[in-house]
Order: C-alpha cells, then structure tokens, then sequence
C-alpha cells in the first residue's frame, strides 16, 4: 500500500512562477518516489498544478474538498478520490487521518491555518508523523522569526524546533520525510520551579 503525503498549498492563480514550478517539482517527485498525494482538492493555483504534475507521473490523487467549496465548481474532477465534506473542520480531520507526512508549501490564510493546527496536534501529541515546510524564496522566514520571538517570551519551549523541518525544496523534503524518526519532545508545560 502507498504511503500518501499531505501537501497544503496555495489556490491562487496570481502568484508567482517560481511557485508553480515548486508544486510541479513536488508533484513529480511524490508519484516517482510512490506517494499519494493527499490536498485540498482544488484545480487552481498551485493545488492544481501539484495535482496534475502528480497524476502526469503516476501518481494518485486523494482530493478533500467542503462541499461548500466544490460548488464553485473548482474542484479537481480527475481525482482518483474525490471526498467531499460538510465543512471545513471535517476536510481538515479527513487530510490527517489519510496522511502519513505533512508538507507545507507557500500559501496564504488556509496553508497557515492547516499546518499550523498539524503542529499543535504534533505539539500535543496526538501524532508523531513528519511536518515539513519548503521554504522557497525564503517564503517561511517571518514564520521562523515569530517562532524564535514565541520561544525567546516563553511562550514554546525550545524543543518545539523538532516539531517541524524546514527544506530548501523537494528533494530534501521527501528525503527527510523518507529518513525522519520521531524526535523525543518534551511536553508543552513550562515547569515554572525550574525557571526560578
């Protein structure tokens, strides 16, 4: 059975090339490498792109879309498997529980939201997989940067690094999700006794 890898990405058809030619990159390496993608489910933007790229590979494609959302007719109808659901919450719950790794490429409130809420779950531990973001045209470092200033006001610990890995482009993504084994991570507490 193929391991599929979750991917949340951008819809936008505005943006620039040079994340187009990312999501085509990855698509391509996921179906060479034998993954199945798991996304959102859309035909524009980079969603779209990563999907086709995939499928032009040999791949599979598992799509989750709201049904809110497929009825504006942008969903990706050649998916192998298209699910859709009532809202959001449940898309979200249907991507995690399908994935075996998690990959964050550039993107706008959604992207953010939905590897964010895979970190808190990591950070809770309530799964262990491999969360990943590509950080092309150094997209992710005012994310990187807030971290650093929530771990320097205490507001994570400093173990909180190993919840996630930061690569410069596909190829190192999938290596590290290939090579990753689940780091020891402290719980999220502070013991404030030991800060005194």
């Amino acid at each position: 059975m193929r391991s599929k890898i979750c991917v949340y990405c951008s819809s936008s058809d505005a943006v620039p090339e040079v994340y187009f030619d990312v999501a085509e990159k990855l698509g391509t390496l996921l179906a060479q490498n034998d993954y199945d993608l798991v996304y959102g489910g859309g035909a524009i933007g980079l969603m779209g792109q990563l999907a086709r790229s995939v499928q032009k590979s040999g791949g599979h494609v598992h799509a989750v879309m709201p049904e809110k959302l497929h009825r504006h007719g942008i969903a990706y109808l050649d998916a192998e498997e298209m699910i859709v659901t009532k809202g959001m919450r449940e898309r979200k719950a249907v991507m995690e529980e399908k994935s075996s790794a998690f990959i964050a490429l550039p993107g706008g409130f959604g992207t953010i939201e939905e590897i964010f809420e895979i970190l808190t779950l990591k950070q809770l531990a309530y799964h262990e997989k491999p969360v990943v973001f590509i950080n092309i045209n150094d997209f992710f470092a005012p994310i990187l940067r807030l971290c650093k200033a929530m771990e320097k006001e205490r507001f994570i610990k400093p173990d909180s690094k190993k919840l996630f890995y930061i690569a410069s482009g596909p190829e190192e993504a999938l290596e590290h999700i290939r090579t990753y084994i689940p780091p020891k991570i402290d719980n999220k507490w502070f013991d404030l006794k030991k800060l005194k």
